[in-house]
């Protein structure tokens, strides 16, 4: 049984153990990193992170069931094209997922990914529910977030029970632009600057995308509504 004592001197040893980091470009599994004072750092990737938006109001209006479906088919949608992107999924937290992009596309790539989960939503989720439940009113809404930086990954937790970390900007901006609510798909300056034109312009011609301020943060972000169909 851990007492006081035991914890006290682990602490200890992880505030003063030296960090043996490791440059990588490979997204990192559990098993590639010590439980010790041990990083992985990926010098340039690209982080998204995509939501469920209202969750919470779902999961206290309609049945458990209900709201077990409707996290089991976005969910399932997002890891496929998260994949089909060339993306690694790195994480699930409820009713959201987390995936990792490198190499030379890897904005255009998670930008792609995003645009294809929203069509996903509107052409493919929300129908099947209208179809299958045609008397709820319960429409799913989502919300992707997207930043590209340095991070470094790091494993924590104990033996037998433990997950990696993902430590630097893109993670934790990522995560925090699922709070918004501007648009579906929230993007860094620094992404928009790095994908392509023919993301950045509907098929109309239009402009896909329009600039906020991120005052909390102090920096530009783009949001945008638009699909891309597959």
């Amino acid at each position: 049984m851990t007492n006081s004592n035991d914890l006290s001197s682990e602490i200890s040893q992880i505030l003063n153990e030296k960090w043996d980091i490791t440059k990588t470009t490979v997204i990192p599994e559990p098993e590639d990193i010590r439980l010790s004072n041990h990083a992985k750092d990926l010098e340039n990737v690209t982080v998204l992170y995509a939501d469920i938006d209202g969750s919470t109001n779902m999961v206290q209006n309609y049945k458990w069931w209900f709201s077990a479906e409707i996290y089991k088919c976005y969910l399932k949608c997002a890891a496929r094209i998260i994949k089909d992107e060339g993306g690694a999924i790195t994480a699930y937290d409820g009713d959201r997922i987390m995936g990792i992009f490198n190499g030379n596309n890897k904005n255009n790539n998670a930008v792609r990914a995003a645009m294809k989960i929203s069509y996903a939503v509107d052409k493919i989720i929300n129908p099947a529910i209208k179809k299958q439940y045609n008397n709820t009113d319960f429409t799913l809404k989502h919300q992707i977030g997207i930043d590209t930086s340095q991070i470094f990954a790091a494993r924590t937790g104990v033996r037998g029970s433990n997950d990696i970390v993902w430590i630097g900007r893109a993670a934790n901006f990522a995560a925090k632009l699922t709070s918004l609510s501007n648009k579906p798909i929230l993007i860094t300056a620094s992404v928009y600057e790095n994908i392509q034109d023919n993301l950045k312009i509907n098929s109309n011609g239009t402009n896909a995308w329009t600039h906020f301020a991120w005052t909390e943060m102090n920096i530009g972000i783009y949001g945008s509504s638009s699909f891309v169909s597959f």
